[in-house]
Order: C-alpha cells, then sequence, then structure tokens
C-alpha cells in the first residue's frame, strides 16, 4: 500500500471512530433532573414592639396620627403616656417610627385623676379647675419660661382633652418626680393635670419631641372622661 492510500485509510477510520463514539455517547439516557424544592418566604420580621404592654396605645397614636393628619408637620416621632401603669413605672414613651427605637421616662398624672394619692389614675376630666389629667391626642406647642421653668406648650386636638391650653397643661419638670421619691413613698408625686418629669430628663423628652409632634395619652379599658 502506498503512502497516498495509507494516509486516506487512516483518516477513515480515525472519522469512524469519532462518530462511533459521538453516537455512542448520544444514545446514552440522560439521568433526570431531580425536582428542585419551592423556596421558603423568609420570615417577617418580628416587632420588637409588640410585646409592650403599650403597644395598643402606640397603635392608638398612630391611628390618632391619621384622624388629625392635617395638624401635624412631623410624623417621625410620638410620645404616649401609658395611665395604665402605676406613677412609679417609666409610662411615658417617644417612640421612633422609622427606627422603632424608644425612650422611657417617669411622668405625673393629675390630682384630680387620683384623689387619694394611690399613685394610680383613676379617672380623666377635661373641666377648668379639676387638676385632673385629660386623655387623647395632643400636638406639642413652643416652648417657653413659665413657673416651673422650661416647658412645652400643648394644644388639645380631641373633644375630651379640647381645653388643654385654657388649663395651661403642658409638659415641665418637677422635683416630686424622682427615683428617690419612688425609693420614699413608693410612687411620684402628683401634679395638676400637666405632664410633670423628672427635671434632669427634661432637656432630654424636649429635644425629642419638639413642636408639632403627637402626644397621645389614655389608659386601656380605663374610666370615660368627666
Amino acid at each position: 500500500m502506498d503512502r497516498r492510500n495509507f494516509m486516506k485509510f487512516a483518516f477513515s477510520g480515525l472519522a469512524l471512530s469519532c462518530l462511533t463514539d459521538s453516537v455512542g455517547k448520544a444514545a446514552l439516557p440522560v439521568p433526570p433532573v431531580p425536582p428542585q424544592p419551592a423556596p421558603v418566604p423568609a420570615a417577617p420580621a418580628a416587632n420588637p414592639l409588640a410585646g409592650k404592654p403599650w403597644y395598643p396605645l402606640l397603635e392608638r397614636a398612630k391611628a390618632a396620627l391619621d384622624l388629625h393628619a392635617g395638624s401635624f408637620e412631623l410624623r417621625d416621632r410620638v410620645a404616649i403616656a401609658d395611665f395604665n401603669a402605676a406613677s412609679r413605672d417609666l409610662r411615658f414613651h417617644v417612640v421612633d417610627l422609622l427606627g422603632g427605637q424608644t425612650s422611657s421616662y417617669l411622668v405625673a398624672h393629675g390630682r384630680g385623676s387620683d384623689p387619694g394619692h394611690s399613685g394610680w389614675l383613676q379617672s380623666f376630666s377635661n373641666k377648668p379647675n379639676s387638676l385632673a389629667s385629660s386623655s387623647g391626642t395632643f400636638k406639642t406647642g413652643m416652648l417657653y419660661e413659665g413657673q416651673h421653668g422650661r416647658a412645652m406648650r400643648l394644644a388639645g386636638l380631641d373633644p375630651q382633652n379640647d381645653n388643654a391650653e385654657m388649663r395651661a397643661i403642658v409638659i415641665h419638670g418637677a422635683d416630686y418626680v424622682s427615683e428617690d421619691h419612688i425609693a420614699s413613698w413608693g410612687k411620684i408625686g402628683r401634679s395638676e393635670g400637666c405632664f410633670a418629669v423628672a427635671p434632669h430628663m427634661l432637656p432630654q423628652l424636649l429635644g425629642l419631641m419638639g413642636p408639632g409632634r403627637l402626644l397621645y395619652a389614655d389608659k386601656l379599658n380605663g374610666p370615660a372622661a368627666a
């Protein structure tokens, strides 16, 4: 066999070998792809505030924010006064609605709301000279210097607290709101209807609130306002 025929024969055999190999591979059965499990949706993040005893009041405050939407320039933070709790407890809460952070403070209720000075709010009133706390939606106003020093005005936006300005219901500091007072008496003192807080905490609280934000005060399943 001459060289030319030899090379022709060799290349023909190689081509046949490759063709046979590729056909053999194509004929092999392809194993089925097992079904992939459906992706499990991520569980929604738990609301860290949902377990707080005052959380229902926060929901009421947010509803009030929507109800009085035209009255509030600022909707990033709200304050709630939870008068379901005893006066010895931190029951005034400033809540950041965007980040979920909370700052809590002692706050007094009015002497007319607790005539026996039990440390628990017994009733609300909107009447002048009642010396009682009022429930409902308040709007924070301007800062001023008064008989209690630095203070913040409040406007009542609901029928049960619309006398707040006439009654001079404000946020101010008072010496009878302190841990020392609780240690001695098991409760803090009473105001004349104002939201009185510890003097050393007042600057922080006023800084967080500022004018134009909502303050909501109430007592869950509490008494009706007189």
